[in-house]
């Protein structure tokens, strides 16, 4: 009783209308918590959506690597001559290959946590960092061709990157859907502006 007499009452209306007294540092309380709760739901989704985003990313990243040596195996169809020349080169290629993949994982995570503020200045940076990346790979590229086809015939090492080439583009495709859009809705992608309906 002594906690009633030091503290104020509001009055509350129950739903069948009936008042009820409730201390007011309760009724203050409950809209502080509310309004934290709502602060850190904002928050949080904004860092679920990057943390769900880093692991959709090495999920992929994991499944691919992993389907890749299947998916070559199958698909190429070494004799056993061709595959002990190969299997070494390769296991080479993929290490080489994944320090640019990480580079490039960087930037897709970097765009991602900074979209949609991203500046102008950023967003030159991480492109010219996407166009790095690109150009590493393919310089790996033509580096692992070489080697491949001093150990076997050029037809398998074509067929080889041909299929390489359709791993990553499928790759590619699962990283990119899980990236957030690269217009709003009604923006129109090949002129930058907004359509008519938007206006």
């Amino acid at each position: 009783m002594r906690l009633l007499n030091c503290t104020a009452l509001l009055a509350q209306e129950s739903r069948d209308g009936r008042k009820i007294w409730v201390p007011e540092f309760l009724t203050k309380s409950a809209l502080a918590i509310t309004l934290v709760v709502f602060a850190l739901s904002s928050l949080s989704r904004a860092q679920n959506l990057q943390t769900s985003l880093a692991s959709s990313i090495e999920v992929v990243r994991a499944g691919t690597q992993a389907d890749r040596v299947t998916i070559i195996t199958q698909a190429m169809n070494f004799n056993e001559k061709d595959a002990a020349a190969f299997w070494p080169i390769y296991r080479k290629y993929e290490y080489d290959r994944s320090t640019l993949d990480d580079r490039r994982v960087a930037v897709i995570k970097e765009y991602a946590a900074k979209y949609p503020n991203l500046s102008d200045g950023e967003a030159k940076e991480m492109a010219g960092k996407m166009i790095d990346c690109d150009a590493g790979l393919a310089a790996l590229k033509k580096k692992y061709y070489k080697k491949f086809n001093a150990v076997l015939p050029a037809l398998t090492v074509t067929k080889f990157f041909q299929l390489d080439h359709r791993i990553d583009v499928v790759l590619d495709m699962k990283v990119e859907s899980s990236l957030p859009p690269l217009a709003q809705p009604g923006q129109d992608l090949s002129s930058g502006v907004q359509t008519e309906q938007e206006n």
